[in-house]
């Protein structure tokens, strides 16, 4: 995987460029088979978990320069540990990003930033709320990818993940019912906005009510109705109740099934010395086609 990597760094290009995309979509070919095994089959059925953690890839600390501490931070010069992230972004479909969202880079990186501490983000070190990345968005990520370059100083900051495939069993006939109505509202962070400048109406659950999709960040998402603040609070403990947490060391790659799967952090204390926690992110549409009208130029940022 080394290998592979390493060449796809050395093609002429961007990160972001679509001949680089196209370059590392080649590539991903070149991949062992058992790595693209483990994708493909997770693509196809992320199981109850609705997430997979693989170790050992290829990443050296002692080759990374310092964490980076500004709000925005990205990575758009072609590394081994970013073609790594985006090889597997096309196994799982396209990768995505969002214009109004560190700036429509396809590898960002995520780093507490000093006076964001505790903000409900990827620039906050504070326990993150369980959420869908972008919940508020019609065309949010299939799958989430989180790389860890360097985990944090006191390897406590863990990441947490809550299935509804797994919940689903401990909810209320009634609590599932109302889940489905679209009695509920998202607020999109400032950075993207909405229609009518407030919270986006939708509903929690949708798809067949057997294996449902669902929809809902618990720092932005919040019912219209009782009924619905009801569910909503219902909804919370049975996903508690199945959460899962893991502590990423240097070479983990979480794979997150967004349509099913919510992740969140716990906390964690920055010391803002070149060696703190460095994840690096990336998104991945399992149909990329379906958000054309939200491209430019049929690339890979959506610019609404």
């Amino acid at each position: 995987m080394a290998g592979v990597s390493r060449q796809l760094v050395s093609a002429a290009g961007q990160i972001d460029d679509g001949e680089w995309v196209a370059a590392a979509r080649s590539a991903w070919a070149e991949l062992p088979s058992l790595y693209r095994r483990e994708i493909s089959t997770f693509r196809r059925d992320s199981g109850p978990a609705g997430a997979v953690v693989l170790r050992g890839l290829p990443v050296d600390e002692q080759d990374l320069p310092a964490t980076p501490t500004v709000s925005g931070s990205v990575q758009r010069t072609a590394t081994v540990p970013a073609a790594l992230l985006v090889m597997t972004a096309c196994g799982l479909g396209d990768p995505a990003a969002f214009l109004a969202e560190k700036s429509g880079a396809l590898v960002q990186d995520v780093v507490p930033v000093p006076g964001q501490e505790y903000f409900q983000g990827n620039a906050g070190s504070v326990d993150l709320m369980m959420h869908n990345e972008n919940a508020f968005h019609e065309h949010r990520p299939d799958f989430v990818m989180l790389l860890c370059l360097r985990p944090d100083h006191e390897g406590v900051a863990g990441l947490s993940t809550t299935s509804i495939r797994e919940a689903l069993p401990k909810l209320s006939d009634r609590a599932r019912e109302c889940l489905r109505q679209p009695e509920f509202g998202t607020q999109p962070p400032p950075s993207f906005g909405s229609p009518d400048g407030g919270a986006i109406r939708h509903a929690v659950l949708t798809g067949t009510p057997e294996d449902p999709n669902i929809q809902v960040d618990f720092a932005a998402t919040s019912g219209l109705t009782p009924a619905a603040r009801e569910a909503l609070a219902e909804l919370s403990d049975g996903l508690v109740g199945v959460a899962r947490t893991v502590r990423l060391r240097a070479g983990d790659l979480a794979i997150v099934d967004n349509r099913v799967c919510l992740h969140g952090r716990s906390a964690f204390r920055p010391r803002y010395d070149g060696r703190d926690r460095w994840l690096q992110r990336t998104f991945a549409l399992a149909d990329l086609r379906r958000s054309r009208s939200y491209r430019t130029d049929d690339g890979y940022v959506l610019v609404r």
